[in-house]
């Protein structure tokens, strides 16, 4: 399916594509808005609306790297495409992004899809996390930490599915630690009890970087979630269980479209 980048007065680039009810999809740290093509197929009946977050994809002059800030961006293309509200997907870094668009604007957010992110990180261990990252990340080419990325955020280690991830996965190095430290300072302890809108969390059994323990506490946090748990899948269900992952979203989805 063919889709036409565009950018913001603000000069936030964006695929869209399809046409209804509005579908925003986030994408992770480190990732391009191109990562979501496995879903490209939503278009049949959604308008699909997916950003390249500040310091990732094209969208290379930023300003401040905040999750505060990437939440704003995206209201504000919400805003300046005349849209209400709209499904918000978020993956990993994009689930955080997701809370805080609720955390900022509840009113545009018709349903939540929170796949595979945490809702807090105790600060000391955000400290190490950054400390090891930096360490092994080094002077190492983009194709070498794309492919050790792979092998940390995948459960099948095909040779489809790493070359897929990295095509998707294209850190720029200027801001991507600032990125992951954004993370780290996540804290929505006291958000998740007053989320009041339909919520999907999805977790992957064996997800190494956040596992799937935290977001079946967040399940716990938020009154009335649904929680899915894709067995034999790492950190990006979307990629290694397209179909399932797919099928998924779509009767989430369908059960939670306005009435026309």
């Amino acid at each position: 399916m063919l889709s036409q980048i565009f950018k913001s007065y603000s000069g936030i680039p964006y695929l869209r594509l399809g046409a209804g009810e509005p579908l925003v999809f986030i994408h992770g740290l480190g990732e391009v808005k191109e990562g979501w093509a496995n879903q490209f197929e939503f278009a049949n009946q959604y308008d699909l609306i997916i950003p390249d977050l500040r310091g990732h994809g094209d969208y290379i002059t930023p300003g401040e790297i905040s999750i505060k800030n990437f939440a704003f961006d995206i209201i504000s293309l919400l805003k300046e495409l005349e849209i209400e509200s709209a499904h918000i997907c978020g993956l990993s870094m994009g689930g955080m992004v997701a809370q805080e668009i609720y955390r900022q604007a509840p009113e545009m957010c018709r349903s939540l899809m929170l796949v595979s992110t945490f809702h807090f990180a105790p600060q000391q261990l955000g400290k190490l996390f950054i400390k090891y990252r930096k360490a092994t990340t080094g002077n190492k080419s983009p194709e070498a930490i794309a492919a050790r990325s792979a092998k940390v955020c995948l459960y099948s280690w095909t040779k489809e599915n790493i070359e897929t991830f990295s095509k998707y996965y294209k850190p720029n190095k200027k801001y991507f630690f600032k990125a992951l430290e954004a993370c780290l300072k996540v804290n929505n302890l006291t958000l998740l009890p007053k989320i009041n809108v339909p919520t999907l969390i999805i977790g992957g059994q064996y997800d190494s970087v956040i596992p799937v323990w935290v977001q079946f506490m967040m399940h716990k946090q938020i009154r009335h979630s649904e929680f899915v748990i894709f067995r034999n899948t790492g950190h990006v269900a979307k990629l290694e269980a397209k179909d399932e992952f797919n099928q998924v979203l779509w009767e989430f989805l369908n059960k939670h479209k306005m009435a026309s």
